[in-house]
């Protein structure tokens, strides 16, 4: 069929996160904390501390 239709739906490649200092993980971690959680920044950097990783709030804000 033309024009797409009918031939189903396209998986999303991953976020590239090239350049930066953090795995993927991590970031996806410290995005999802933050915004499924009411948590401000500086919380953010704490529960991650908690986990081995030192990371400042200022990192998790960019």
């Amino acid at each position: 069929m033309a024009g797409g239709y009918g031939t189903g739906m396209t998986t999303p490649s991953a976020p590239s996160y090239a350049g930066y200092r953090f795995p993927a993980e991590v970031i996806s971690y410290a995005v999802y904390l933050y915004f499924r959680f009411p948590l401000s920044l500086r919380m953010v950097e704490e529960m991650l501390a908690v986990r081995g990783i030192a990371v400042s709030h200022e990192t998790v804000r960019k």
